[in-house]
């Protein structure tokens, strides 16, 4: 059986290949590697670990998507934790590359998780990970900047099997779950210190830890938190129009109804998951339609091009979004999403990047900013991996 389905993903990379416009071919895996190596080169340093947010340093940068006026405004010169924590989901999925997997493991080592350990907070119970570095003037503590970490961190441990990488998750789920209460009839808040709404970016990723927690444990407990969380996201969150999902909810019950890749991407994922662990066919039906959905409404037809373009939005929601693609294929292997994602980096690889080898975010090619978010290239660096890992 296995060998039927790896004929059937390399004739449909070949497909994908020769469908190809005239254009230079890269291959996925030397691009993810090379450009995770320009990302230490320009953003990093061998004094502490840390990357810089941007490069070049942009000294009138101000971090917006804190929600917070007063710590937005302070100049920092290195990341916030947010976009730090792209290099390690970056990393991990060059671990995955076979023939990278040493070389990263020692990049994850040696420079993600020393430079990590800065924006670890032991000063509040439970421990987490805070926005800014320890050494720093406090700040505010986010329970998706958290997952994110905790989803890092198990699949660290799922490919090695070190134990420490499975030591420091459930720290984080720990403090994942001290951001839950009854309101709302439960869900997880955004941010520690604005108790204000509950998110999709908090509750869909959690549940993707928790059940990425039962495959590494074998604990029942996680199973079940994944189940759910992802049941009270689809109630609260979901778009019964279309299947996608809104960003938050207030506690005054106000919806927040803008919608983002990763928000529903993180919904995919879950789904896909769940069918993986249960078998039960509603959760690959849901995964099934929300794909669907996520294609029709961040991907768009471009005048001249053959395939859709991504549509612009934060590069790492894309990101985030395939995940959850690649968990759909790894179940119903419809080669449909993911060879449309492939075609989209092949382009960005010979439209969208700069003379030193750094994305420009705009997938319409219109507007180049000189100056480059460490987040966003970091999702390349993410997309690539994942992508050459499947064969493309």
């Amino acid at each position: 059986m296995m060998r039927i389905f790896s004929f059937y993903l390399l004739f449909i990379v070949s497909l994908w290949s020769n469908g190809l416009q005239a254009q230079e071919k890269v291959h996925f895996d030397v691009a993810a590697a090379q450009t995770m190596k320009q990302i230490y080169h320009l953003f990093g340093n061998v004094e502490n670990q840390l990357l810089l947010e941007r490069f070049p340093f942009d000294e009138g940068f101000k971090a917006d998507y804190l929600n917070n006026t007063e710590q937005a405004s302070q100049q920092k010169k290195y990341a916030y934790l947010w976009p730090f924590s792209g290099s390690f989901s970056a990393v991990n999925a060059l671990m995955e590359l076979p023939k990278k997997k040493r070389e990263f493991q020692n990049v994850l080592d040696q420079k993600v998780l020393v430079g990590l350990a800065g924006y670890r907070d032991q000063k509040r119970i439970p421990v987490g990970y805070a926005s800014y570095l320890n050494n720093a003037p406090v700040s505010d503590r986010f329970y998706d900047d958290n997952i994110w970490l905790g989803i890092d961190f198990t699949d660290s441990y799922l490919l090695t099997k070190k134990q420490d990488y499975l030591t420091k998750a459930k720290e984080v789920w720990a403090f994942v779950m001290s951001g839950e209460d009854d309101l709302l009839g439960g869900g997880i808040y955004w941010c520690e210190q604005k108790k204000e709404s509950k998110n999709a970016c908090s509750n869909a990723p959690a549940s993707v830890f928790a059940l990425k927690m039962y495959e590494a444990t074998n604990d029942n407990h996680y199973l079940e938190e994944g189940r759910r969380l992802y049941h009270w996201t689809k109630e609260k969150l979901e778009d019964p129009n279309d299947g996608l999902f809104w960003d938050n909810m207030s506690l005054n019950g106000h919806i927040d109804k803008a919608k983002y890749s990763y928000n529903s991407g993180q919904m995919l994922q879950a789904a896909a998951l769940l069918y993986r662990l249960t078998q039960e066919k509603q959760y690959l039906m849901d995964a099934q339609k929300l794909g669907e959905a996520c294609y029709s409404y961040f991907f768009q037809d471009v005048t001249g091009q053959e395939f859709k373009l991504l549509k612009n939005s934060n590069l790492w929601f894309h990101a985030v979004m395939m995940r959850g693609f690649i968990s759909l294929f790894e179940q119903d292997h419809n080669p449909k999403y993911l060879a449309v994602f492939a075609h989209n980096l092949q382009y960005a690889w010979n439209h969208m990047r700069d003379e030193k080898g750094l994305f420009y975010t705009d997938w319409t090619l219109k507007d180049r900013k000189e100056t480059k978010g460490l987040l966003d290239q970091c999702a390349f660096v993410e997309m690539y991996a994942r992508l050459a890992k499947l064969g493309y």
